[in-house]
Formats: C-alpha cells, sequence, structure tokens
C-alpha cells in the first residue's frame, strides 16, 4: 500500500493538494482513501460523486475525545468510586487540546490495521496539520511507545500475581490489571502507526506557495524530517503563476516566484522533484477544477526510498565504528548528543529525537561527532570491559 502524507505551511492549500492527489490516484485506476480532519469543498463527504474509487475519511477529533474519555472513565469506574468522584456525561464534555492529534493517528491505525485496512486500498492519501505539528504528529507514535515501555515495563508485569502481596508490603496500591492490559492496548495500536509511518511505501509531500517565507519554512523543517527518517517524494509549489504575462505587476509575481522555485530545485533536487501546480485564479470547488492542478500531484512511480531507519554504520578499520544520520541543512552549532544508556537523544534545532542504540554499539562508549556535508557521523569506541576478549 502506498502512503502520501501531505503537508506544508499553513495556507499554502495542502487539503487542495491533498484531494487533487487522492483524486488523480483514484482517475489512474487505484483504490485510493483520502484522510482529512478538513471539509474539502471538491469532494463531497463519501468521495462517491468524484470517482467509483476514491473513499474520503473525516477525522471528527471531538467525537474521538469523547468517546476515549467515556471509555477511560468507564475503566477507572473502581478508583473513581473510591475517591467519591462525580462521572462526566458526554454532552459536558469539551476537547482538549492536542485531541487532534491523536484522533488522527487513531485514524492512521485504522488504516494501518484496523477496519479501513479491509477495503484494499492501494493509495492513502493523509491530509497532515501544517509543518511543525505534523512533524511532531509523525513522531508521536514511537514517543509514547517510549513513555509507554519507561512507565509500565513489560518485565514487571511478570509480577501481578503476585501484586497484592507486593502491595500489603509497599503500603501502596499495586496498579490494577486494566492498566496493563490498556497498555499493551495501546501499545499495539502504535506500534501499528509506527510501522506504517516508517514503511517503504510511505511519503512525505511536502506544499508551499513560492515565496520567501515558505522558502524559509521548508528549509527549517528539513533537517527534523531527516531526523525522523521521514522520506520527502516531491515539494509541489501551488498557485503558480503563468510565466511572460504582458501587465508588469503579474510578470514581478511571477519573476518572484521563478526565483524561488530555481532556488528550490538547487536544494532539493535531484533526489526530491519540484512540481508546479497552475493558479487557477479562485478556489476549487468541483473535481473538475482539482483535475486541473493534478498533473502537479499525481502518485509517480518511482520507489519512494528506503525503509526504516535511515541510520548507518561505517568502520573506519581502527576499531571505531561511525554511525551515519543524513541530515541536510543542519548547522554545527544546533547539534547536540548525549548517550543515556542504551540511548542516544540528538537534539537538532528544535527539533529532538531519542534513539535506542544497535546491541553491538551498547558495548561501546561515544568518543566523537563530526557533521561533514550534511551527514552526522558518530564515533564509537568499543569498551575493553564489555567486549569479549580474544585469547
Amino acid at each position: 500500500m502506498r502512503t502520501v502524507l501531505v503537508t506544508g505551511p499553513g495556507g499554502a492549500g495542502r487539503t487542495t493538494v491533498a484531494a487533487a492527489t487522492a483524486l488523480a490516484s483514484a482517475r489512474g485506476g487505484r483504490r485510493t482513501l483520502l484522510v482529512s480532519s478538513d471539509a474539502v469543498p471538491a469532494l463531497p463527504a463519501d468521495g462517491g460523486a468524484a470517482d467509483e474509487r476514491l473513499s474520503v475519511v473525516r477525522v471528527d477529533s471531538a467525537a474521538h475525545f469523547r468517546e476515549e474519555f467515556l471509555e477511560l472513565q468507564t475503566r477507572a469506574s473502581g478508583v473513581l468510586d473510591l475517591l467519591g468522584a462525580n462521572r462526566l456525561d458526554g454532552e459536558e464534555l469539551t476537547e482538549l487540546p492536542g485531541s487532534a492529534q491523536l484522533a488522527l493517528t487513531h485514524t492512521l491505525r485504522r488504516v494501518a490495521g484496523g477496519d479501513l485496512s479491509e477495503h484494499g486500498y492501494e493509495v492513502v492519501v493523509v491530509d497532515l496539520p501544517p509543518l511543525q505539528d505534523a512533524l511532531a504528529l509523525l513522531a508521536l507514535p514511537a514517543q509514547l511507545r517510549r513513555y509507554l515501555r519507561r512507565l509500565l515495563p513489560q518485565e514487571r508485569q511478570a509480577a501481578r500475581a503476585l501484586r497484592p502481596v507486593l502491595a500489603q508490603l509497599a503500603g501502596v496500591p499495586m496498579p490494577a490489571q486494566w492498566l496493563y492490559e490498556a497498555a499493551a492496548r495501546k501499545d499495539a495500536e502504535l506500534a501499528a502507526v509506527q510501522a506504517l509511518i516508517e514503511d517503504a511505501a510511505t511519503t512525505v509531500r511536502l506544499v508551499a506557495e513560492p515565496g520567501g517565507a515558505a522558502g524559509e519554512a521548508l528549509s527549517s523543517v528539513r533537517t527534523g524530517l531527516a531526523l525522523h527518517g521521514l522520506r520527502v517524494d516531491s515539494v509541489v509549489a501551488t498557485r503558480v503563476l503563468p510565466r511572460h504575462s504582458a501587465d508588469p505587476w503579474f510578470a514581478d509575481l511571477a519573476a518572484a516566484q521563478e526565483k524561488c522555485l530555481d532556488r528550490w530545485r538547487q536544494d532539493w533536487a535531484p533526489e526530491t522533484p519540484v512540481r508546479e501546480t497552475a493558479h487557477l485564479g479562485r478556489e476549487p470547488r468541483t473535481p473538475d477544477d482539482l483535475a486541473l492542478i493534478a498533473p502537479g500531484c499525481e502518485p509517480d512511480g518511482r520507489e519512494p526510498g528506503h525503509a526504516g531507519d535511515p541510520w548507518w554504520t561505517e568502520d573506519s578499520g581502527d576499531g571505531v565504528i561511525s554511525w551515519c544520520l543524513p541530515l541536510p541543512g543542519a548547522a554545527k552549532e544546533d547539534l547536540r548528543l548525549v548517550r543515556r544508556g542504551d540511548e542516544l537523544l540528538l537534539t537538532a534545532g528544535p527539533f529532538r529525537r531519542v534513539v535506542r542504540l544497535e546491541s553491538a554499539l551498547r558495548r561501546c562508549t561515544v568518543s566523537g561527532a563530526a557533521l561533514t556535508d550534511g551527514v552526522l557521523r558518530v564515533r564509537f569506541t568499543p569498551d575493553p570491559a564489555l567486549w569479549p576478549r580474544t585469547q
């Protein structure tokens, strides 16, 4: 299954590009699903009138928040009754900040391994939030799974039969069975979403209107995308004006856009193509309008890229192992690296990621790091106390 994650600066037309991408895929003969938190004016709710191969799922974050909260309240009823808490009704619940991200994550789980996957979609197009929020959302499953493992380690679940005895000895109540079951269920759901995001057939499509502000936004997020191993299949420039206009005012605007596009091609090409969608002179309102900009949005037939993590190792020959990570656009002064147990905490400007070390590297010490030609190389030296000695 091919998955295209569409994001870009706010107001750049990412929802329109996501819809045009999905419509182009469906009209190309592929069973396609479009996932969006926003209404798509050019498509009906079920997608049937646009093309028989296209389905649309609208993410309802408010309904998802109510369902999750009421389920948690039911599962924790014993503790709440003990505390004398008053139950909340669904009608009085108002969604909290962050609920939209969790609702979209839940929908991605349905795409990856739930009821939506049963429809046999060949292409899934996801309309993500704006750039910074989208990157945080895509990193969320791995981060939440790490928190769950730290707060409720699986090895401690083996002591569930001894929990009443341990509670008496410790003098404090032990976590209830439902808490571990809920954690295991949530970890499985997050693992499915993480697998979808990290799949070789999943790519990010960046949408931006040519201009200085958009260029800065794309440059700033490029490092974060690479840090999290997210592959960009293309940069889609929206609302591109016609060249060679007789009107001097339009000609100046078109020239400024062309200059920006040239800069994007230098920064992103040849690995990432820069594609264009024409300015229609109006907001797209019909499937025919989407079809006019679809040529710049069609999912291509290229291999999306490598699967899994972008890290690779190099052996320098003197026993030192270099762990390499491409970080295009990163500045040396913005990088921070901390080794903590079996994990590596890496910060690149505003972006942060915690990476679990491979088994061989856990027996090494970090002996240095260098950023060269956009690639960070972290040097590991084997620890004599941990590596087996040869006779």
